[in-house]
């Protein structure tokens, strides 16, 4: 069982939904990141999504997209990224850590160093969006044999012929894309989200938390209302973006974690 699958237990036991936040690692520098990824937890996060810059970030929006060059022009590198997560760990040993971001600079890596790298660290999960199920040998088999989940994406054009195989060998929970788009683009609709959830839940045990469109707390709240939980990113790398100090930045992130606790 990995810290992922942990932590949705507990949260069932405790009749709770999934609060994940997503923040780029090293934006603005990797001083300010590492203070704000961990004082996440005590804002209210239950599993944190730490994004890893890369130069042609094609699904996302601008807001990531800038928050990506800023990363990259303070010297943050994969490595260093894997570095962000060793030294959380020193302080906490139980809240879940995804890697989220492209596969070339895991390529380049090489996925054996890179998956013994990223264990030793204490990552416990991957999402790597451009790397389809018809790749699940050069990525996806070889994490969870170490230990790591995969976790994937469905969206709203994900339609029942392509589910089944966006849900094999997928674990830790579905990530659900709740508006065609990039990052940031568009509010979600809990009156849209609510069917597609309920229609990926019909086909799978795994937890369903969805993503993208999500701002505030009351959109946190209806949104994890009809799924198991939300991810918030592009709403928090924006106050990032502001300079706001870290207390602000975590203060924002816990008004969202209690919209979502409160669905």
């Amino acid at each position: 069982m990995t810290r992922i699958d942990a932590k949705f237990a507990q949260l069932r036991a405790e009749g709770r939904k999934a609060f994940v936040s997503y923040i780029m690692a090293g934006d603005p520098d990797r001083d300010t990141a590492m203070q704000v990824m961990k004082g996440l937890p005590g804002a209210g996060v239950d599993i944190i999504e730490l994004g890893v810059p890369f130069t042609d970030p094609m699904a996302d929006g601008a807001t990531i997209q800038l928050a990506g060059q800023r990363a990259l022009a303070a010297g943050m590198t994969l490595e260093r990224a894997l570095g962000m997560v060793a030294e959380f760990r020193e302080t906490d040993d139980t809240t879940p850590i995804v890697l989220m971001g492209y596969y070339n600079p895991i390529y380049n890596r090489g996925v054996p160093r890179f998956l013994a790298d990223a264990g030793a660290a204490g990552v416990d999960g991957l999402i790597v969006v451009d790397l389809p199920p018809e790749e699940d040998d050069e990525l996806c088999l070889p994490a969870q044999a170490a230990g790591l989940n995969f976790i994937r994406l469905a969206t709203p054009t994900t339609d029942d012929a392509r589910l089944p195989k966006v849900l094999t060998n997928t674990s830790g929970f579905v990530y659900y894309v709740s508006i065609t788009g990039i990052t940031g683009a568009a509010a979600a609709e809990a009156g849209d989200v609510a069917p597609e959830v309920a229609r990926i839940k019909a086909r799978t045990d795994l937890p369903v938390i969805v993503g993208f469109g999500i701002r505030t707390p009351e959109t946190a709240r209806t949104i994890a209302g009809v799924a198991d939980g939300c991810v918030v990113g592009s709403a928090i790398v924006a106050e990032i973006a502001k300079g706001r100090p870290v207390a602000e930045v975590l203060d924002f992130v816990a008004s969202l974690a209690e919209g979502a606790h409160r669905a």
